[in-house]
């Protein structure tokens, strides 16, 4: 999570615990990019996100503050769990935090709508014998 000197040792923890339990409700790799772009924000989140460990089954949250952007990709596996639709409502959530001044808010909020919106079903009794 590049964050450089933008978030305070609490606010990474905040950060870092969303990330955290989005990734365990979901099954999905979660990572948040804050900073600029030397190029059009969709290919540069684009980039990022292919260039993580596991792109296919990764969550990519990009935003530059500066210049008001904000982008969600997601690898291809990934946007089996979180629809356009869910990855759309958690966007508009981040931006009315952004809108107040609230970052760091913003984004623990929306990562944790992420893995929330991309859940996945817990199997019950799946290794259980059938009982009669």
């Amino acid at each position: 999570m590049p964050a450089g000197d933008a978030f305070t040792p609490d606010q990474l923890y905040d950060l870092e615990r969303a990330v955290r339990h989005a990734e365990e409700v979901s099954g999905l790799h979660f990572s948040v990019y804050v900073g600029g772009a030397d190029e059009e924000t969709r290919p540069f989140a684009i980039e990022l996100l292919n260039e993580l460990a596991d792109p296919d089954h990764s969550v990519l949250v990009y935003v530059d503050p500066a210049g008001r952007r904000l982008e969600i990709v997601t690898g291809p596996l990934a946007r089996r769990q979180l629809s356009d639709s869910s990855a759309g409502l958690a966007a508009l959530t981040m931006q009315t935090s952004f809108a107040t001044g609230d970052l760091t808010g913003g984004l623990v909020t929306g990562v944790q709508q992420l893995g929330e919106h991309a859940r996945q079903a817990p199997l019950l009794h799946a290794n259980e014998p059938h009982q009669q």
